[in-house]
């Protein structure tokens, strides 16, 4: 199937930052919001990451008017009738997401795949509320979107090899590495990241080291670009505290069990670069800030 237009739904950090990927691959984005004042904070964010793209010198101010130009806003969910592609990223629960996948399934054409950007939701489950249950797929990609290289690519129970082979085939197209996986509650990546964070989080609690000696021991003891904290932060607190819940419900292993002060950072308003504040304090461009964060 030659997919021309990709249909993304939801306008938060992961729904924007896809769309902007999408975009810049010469590919034509509808991207989908619940209200205009969502999609015009959208599109100013997806300006600024733009902004800073040039000022790193890696596109040009043309690059940016055309990429851009391939993304239009909306709030009508019918419009997704011109996509050839639908991937949802929105964070909700199963039912949400199946009243979702229900409504997508009666708009787009019968051939159009439906994928979910979920880490830790049932693609099965899923898949079940549509009349497409062999098209229906996870696509989940990583914070942070434009630098991250790998997609995972979740099979449900019913997912056909087809739609397994050309959904591989989009995400080589977005110069990403597709790595097939058979459902599980977490996949690969967030079944890994939510501990160490988790574990992060406790050494911090318990005052072993500060946010910045842990991070910086993470760094560089394993060569990891960013530490755990911060990685949190790029992921965004209230996206791995409602990782962390689902696992924890899900598998009952206390690895999972949310420290409390990644639920006091999030109950604060401090969700990381999002908010200017999480682990460690970012200016506009989501740049750490010397020596900003919670120390303890």
């Amino acid at each position: 199937m030659s997919v021309r237009t990709w249909g993304v739904v939801g306008t938060g950090p992961n729904g924007r930052g896809i769309a902007q990927l999408v975009a810049s691959k010469g590919l034509e984005v509808i991207l989908v919001g619940q209200t205009a004042e969502d999609l015009a904070q959208a599109r100013r964010q997806i300006e600024l990451s733009l902004q800073h793209e040039i000022e790193r010198w890696a596109i040009t101010e043309s690059e940016k008017r055309a990429i851009l130009s391939r993304i239009s806003f909306t709030t009508d969910m019918t419009e997704l009738a011109k996509a050839d592609f639908v991937l949802t990223a929105r964070i909700g629960d199963i039912k949400e997401d199946q009243e979702l996948l229900r409504t997508l399934d009666q708009i787009c054409r019968g051939e159009v795949i439906l994928a979910s950007n979920t880490s830790t939701l049932s693609i099965t489950e899923m898949a079940s509320a549509t009349n497409r249950p062999d098209r229906v797929i996870g696509c989940h990609f990583l914070q942070p979107i434009l630098r991250t290289k790998v997609v995972q690519v979740v099979r449900g129970l019913k997912t056909s090899d087809e739609t397994v082979a050309e959904v591989m085939s989009l995400v080589d197209r977005l110069d990403r590495t597709g790595v097939e996986v058979y459902e599980s509650p977490g996949y690969i990546t967030t079944r890994l990241i939510v501990p160490l964070i988790n574990e992060a989080c406790q050494l911090l609690l318990e005052g072993v080291a500060s946010a910045e000696d842990i991070d910086t021991a993470m760094r560089l003891g394993f060569e990891m670009p960013r530490g755990p904290l911060e990685i949190a932060d790029r992921i965004g607190l209230d996206t791995v505290l409602v990782m962390a819940e689902r696992l924890w419900r899900e598998y009952g292993d206390l690895k999972y069990r949310p420290a409390p002060n990644l639920k006091k950072l999030v109950r604060a308003g401090h969700l990381g670069v999002e908010t200017g504040e999480g682990f460690f304090k970012y200016d506009a461009d989501g740049d750490r800030i010397k020596n900003g964060g919670t120390g303890r």
